[in-house]
């Protein structure tokens, strides 16, 4: 089926382009196919690019194209191949025929980080957001209601969005009188609850008029269970935009604050995770941090500096936000001080076989980007080690361009002298890996996560040397 075919098949039918289909984009059009209230077309427009016609062909072929642990990923792709309402693309013509058009593309941050890993400068370059906004506006209806999902610095709706999709209907001489331009935050997360974080969550939404926001209420509506989930509007889209920065800048600040604690606890020789899980009893402390080798993803590790870039380029002031950007400089470097644990062990790294235990960033998903892994996997081949890499959602990392054996026991039966769980996969913590490695010859455990139990430290302790980052009593 190509483009033309599939919109004549729903010419009658609202039609939902989704602009960008990577974890946020691919998931939404799922969602967005399988909608609670709506019967819509769904199309998805991706780049022209090989990694863009790579994920298009996979969708259209029925493979979605990154790995989940949700059951609802399989289920609701099955329905829409079933209902055959959902079609991939490149082809930017797709715009055309859109009622709602759904912005799901990346914004990145770009780095300037020394060797330690302190954050030195940074820099947002939002041309590509331009180049695709423009890219609706050159094709889009002048009633097209356009939302907003990708986290952007606040005040990007109203001084950079509208603006060019308001010159581009003025170019085409098409009024701007009718077009609805939204901004509604996603908190998707790809792992157990892939589709839940889309479908049956709370949102958050504003527009940049009245007849935008009750537009945006109005669709978010029919795909969003929100009757156990009701919506939150907010005054104006510089708003929401604050809210999702805000939400992630607190909660990288927190980390960044359990840094300082975990170092201290090393030296004070103590189980910081014993003591949290102690404060975490009362209330107003239950989400204090746990320590860990560092952060990762696509939100914690930048969006502090969207919002410091905001406020002085968008909104006009001078300063930055101080400590949101520390906060980040922080975080930078805790793969360097896991490291620095790690050298100050009685062993030499530059003759020793490593196992890493998990490339991605985060626990039973899928995903190296910003892994804080990376940069420990630097140190280490700076270091001459030599290392091999396990995760069981990962089998090519992109990043390094190595192949991952995903067979845990191929690598269990290599020679080890250390082995480091870097990731907080559920398989890692299975009594059945824990028997696995007690059975190997000695050598250092060392988790940076806190994964193991203190039942399976005990009896791993009983052969091998077992290190736990930010229990200084181990």
């Amino acid at each position: 089926m190509n483009l033309t075919d599939y919109i004549k098949k729903f010419e009658k039918k609202e039609i939902i382009v989704i602009q960008g289909l990577g974890f946020v984009g691919s998931a939404m059009s799922l969602v967005c196919a399988n909608a609670i209230k709506g019967d819509y077309g769904v199309i998805g427009v991706d780049l022209p690019n090989a990694q863009g016609k790579k994920i298009v062909n996979d969708l259209n072929n029925g493979i979605f194209p990154f790995k989940s642990e949700d059951p609802k990923i399989v289920s609701f792709f099955q329905k829409s191949i079933n209902k055959k309402n959902f079609f991939a693309t490149t082809e930017k013509k797709a715009f055309q025929y859109a009622d709602v058009i759904i912005v799901d593309i990346n914004l990145d941050v770009i780095k300037k980080n020394d060797s330690s890993g302190a954050l030195n400068n940074y820099d947002v370059d939002i041309s590509p957001l331009k180049k695709a906004i423009k890219s609706i506006g050159d094709e889009c209806k002048e009633d097209v209601l356009v939302l907003v999902e990708t986290t952007v610095p606040p005040g990007t709706c109203k001084e950079v969005i509208k603006p060019i999709l308001y010159n581009c209907l003025i170019e085409r001489k098409l009024s701007t009188k009718n077009i609805r331009i939204g901004h509604s935050y996603e908190r998707v997360m790809p792992g157990p609850d892939y589709i839940d974080s889309i479908q049956n969550y709370y949102r958050v939404y504003s527009g940049i008029n009245k007849d935008s926001a009750n537009a945006v209420e109005i669709f978010l509506k029919t795909i969003i269970s929100t009757d156990k989930y009701p919506l939150t509007r907010l005054g104006n889209t510089n708003s929401t935009e604050m809210a999702k920065v805000l939400e992630n800048s607190y909660r990288a600040m927190n980390i960044a604050f359990m840094v300082e604690w975990s170092r201290f606890a090393e030296e004070a020789g103590v189980d910081l995770y014993n003591i949290v899980k102690a404060i975490r009893m009362r209330s107003t402390h239950s989400n204090m941090m746990y320590p860990g080798i560092g952060v990762g993803g696509y939100c914690l590790t930048k969006d502090a500096l969207l919002a410091s870039w905001s406020r002085q380029n968008l909104i006009g002031k001078n300063d930055p936000l101080l400590l949101s950007e520390k906060a980040i400089n922080i975080n930078d470097q805790m793969p360097r001080f896991t490291f620095e644990f790690l050298q100050k062990q009685d062993l030499n790294l530059s003759n020793s076989n490593v196992l890493l235990l998990g490339v991605s960033y985060r626990g039973d998903v899928g995903d190296t980007r910003s892994t804080p892994v990376e940069n420990l996997y630097n140190y280490l081949i700076e270091e001459g080690a030599s290392i091999s890499c396990h995760d069981p959602y990962i089998n090519y990392w992109d990043e390094k361009s190595i192949e991952i054996i995903q067979d845990l026991s191929t690598h269990l039966n290599d020679t080890m002298d250390i082995i480091i769980i870097s990731t907080g996969h559920s398989i890692y913590k299975d009594d059945k890996t824990v028997d696995k490695i007690f059975n190997l010859e000695p050598l250092l455990i060392f988790d940076t996560i806190g994964h193991l139990s203190n039942k399976q430290i005990n009896r791993l302790k009983k052969k091998h040397t077992v290190k736990v980052l930010g229990r200084g009593d181990i």
